[in-house]
């Protein structure tokens, strides 16, 4: 007898759940809280159950798989077209139910610990540098309106704010002689924060094999390294380097109808943060690269210059998620061969 397939709909305290049962064909949607929920689950036999993709799923489906089952995440986008009425936390188990049921539907990797802690650790210093970048427009600002302005460039500002003080005591009033002192500390707190938490990173990459690897292409540093090895999860999720490069929005935007398709500017699905990395990646190779590859060469040739920095980070995401796909190692001068 076929197992049985579950939808679940997952929150806080209360856990929606909607299954057909494989023998008796009966149909349930029941309610949980959440130790009951995983009292329920350790007592019914190996089953499929189905997630949507969202906060403290990669949890459950840990969790649910220690109990036996078999988890497939959703994205989101792909369960709500079978969202029949009004969305509440029924409708979207059993909408999770159906759309899980659907022939070619795309799933999610179901990622570890480490690799939910490493992405934890991005957010946090990615959030660090906008609060970083904040802070210091707003001392320009506040200073410019007392008609005093600095080089551009973050270190270069601030050393010469630094350098200048002694003339900044003499033309500016000394509560704002004192805020801005107050100001420059919390930026040096910042950056300490920073630099710590990029030690950790650094750590994590040197100790993960797979983040060495991809690391050797052009482009490619610890930060982005970590940060593709921990987003991807299982890169034979993905069935090709061109469907990972789609998933991170690295592709032109389609739009077709009566049989003609136009491409427009690239689609920007995926993670921003990823996205990124890599485009920033590709910049520093185009602009530093001694003697460039005759396909970088080429493009950059016949293209803007932005469209071909994108397309060498859409061709980064493939190199990489071939080393990782396939456990192999980077070739500089390797030549792909389409297969028979």
């Amino acid at each position: 007898m076929n197992a049985t397939t579950y939808g679940l709909d997952v929150a806080k305290r209360i856990f929606q759940m909607y299954w057909v049962d494989s023998q008796t064909g009966e149909i349930a949607n029941r309610r949980f809280r959440r130790d009951e929920l995983i009292a329920f689950l350790a007592r019914r036999p190996a089953g499929r159950v189905a997630i949507e993709a969202c906060g403290s799923a990669h949890w459950w489906a840990r969790k649910i798989k220690a109990l036996g089952h078999e988890v497939v995440l959703l994205h989101a986008k792909f369960i709500r077209p079978f969202v029949q009425t009004n969305k509440t936390d029924a409708a979207d188990a059993r909408a999770i139910w159906t759309a899980v049921q659907q022939p070619g539907m795309r799933t999610v990797a179901a990622k570890t610990e480490d690799q939910q802690a490493m992405l934890g650790l991005h957010r946090m210093r990615s959030l660090l540098i906008k609060f970083r970048t904040m802070q210091v427009n707003q001392l320009r600002g506040l200073l410019y309106e007392f008609g005093v302005s600095f080089r551009a460039g973050r270190a270069a500002g601030l050393a010469e704010i630094r350098a200048r003080m002694a003339e900044l005591e003499e033309v500016l009033p000394g509560s704002i002689i004192r805020a801005l002192q107050d100001q420059l500390r919390r930026i040096d707190g910042i950056e300490q924060d920073i630099n710590q938490l990029e030690k950790q990173i650094g750590g994590c990459h040197k100790q993960e094999a797979a983040c060495r690897a991809i690391a050797e292409v052009p482009g490619i540093g610890r930060l982005t390294a970590t940060a593709l090895v921990a987003a991807i999860g299982d890169a034979r999720t993905f069935r090709s380097g061109r469907e990972f490069a789609s998933f991170l929005g690295l592709v032109p935007r389609q739009s077709g109808t009566g049989g003609k398709i136009r491409l427009g500017a690239i689609s920007r699905r995926g993670d921003p943060y990823l996205r990124t990395l890599l485009i920033h990646g590709a910049r520093s190779v185009m602009c530093h690269t001694k003697v460039p590859t005759p396909w970088q060469k080429a493009i950059q040739d016949r293209r803007p210059a932005n469209v071909a920095t994108v397309a060498l980070a859409n061709k980064m995401a493939r190199t990489a998620w071939a080393i990782l796909a396939h456990g192999s190692t980077y070739e500089r001068n390797h030549v792909s061969v389409r297969p028979a």
